[in-house]
């Protein structure tokens, strides 16, 4: 089965050579001021022009509003667009209305309980994120570097289209692969040598990390 690996949090041109020649399908563009890893719509669609046919630019938003999004899209041009805020399903089928752009919804996980809040956006979000609950006081709603149980999601329907995210890194990847098998990781703070700056060594050397875990299960 393919695996997509997103790179999210990008903000070099350095960073993003590592994620493109590492294997990744999706690098991902965070638009929110509060995180240390927010770029502009301008340098995003630099980059999103370095990895054209490459890889697909995934534009993250936080609860933004149509004006901010339609800069967004207008200037960066992205495959896809991250909704990681409260946006009520109404919200997301607006979004993917106005931009005819699919669009992934995030959701913070913590116990199996909480997989239940995709139920109404099921059949409107093209596919689902699911990170870790964010830690009590963090402005951030990902990118905290926490990791959840990840067997509850092993009780998912298997026609749940998702990705992986929250505290994965080299050393935690096989054991997340082996334990949820997700059609999906996304990985942010696990590739950095402090917030919001990527390290091509760590991307490096989670891309092999990845690829010893899935050769160990084809074995």
């Amino acid at each position: 089965m393919a695996l997509d690996i997103k790179i999210c949090g990008l903000k070099t041109a350095e960073a993003l050579t590592a994620a493109i020649e590492g294997g990744a399908s999706h690098v991902g563009f965070i638009f929110f001021p509060k995180s240390p890893r927010n770029v502009t719509p301008e340098q995003a669609a630099t980059l999103r022009e370095q990895a054209h046919g490459r890889a697909k630019g995934v534009a993250v938003t936080v609860d933004a509003d149509d004006t901010f999004l339609d800069a967004i899209v207008h200037t960066m041009q992205p495959d896809m667009l991250q909704l990681h805020g409260s946006e009520s399903p109404q919200r997301v089928a607006q979004v993917k209305a106005r931009y005819a752009l699919p669009v992934m919804k995030a959701f913070a996980v913590h116990e199996a309980a909480d997989l239940a809040r995709i139920a109404p956006y099921r059949g409107i979000a093209d596919r689902f994120l699911f990170d870790a609950r964010p830690p009590a006081g963090s402005e951030l709603p990902g990118g905290n570097g926490v990791r959840f149980d990840w067997t509850i999601l092993a009780g998912l329907d298997a026609g749940v289209d998702y990705m992986l995210s929250g505290g994965l890194d080299a050393a935690n990847i096989g054991d997340a692969l082996r334990l949820a098998n997700p059609p999906g990781i996304d990985i942010s703070s696990g590739v950095e040598s402090a917030p919001g700056v990527k390290d091509a060594a760590l991307i490096e050397a989670f891309f092999k990390a990845v690829a010893a875990a899935r050769n160990d299960r084809a074995a």
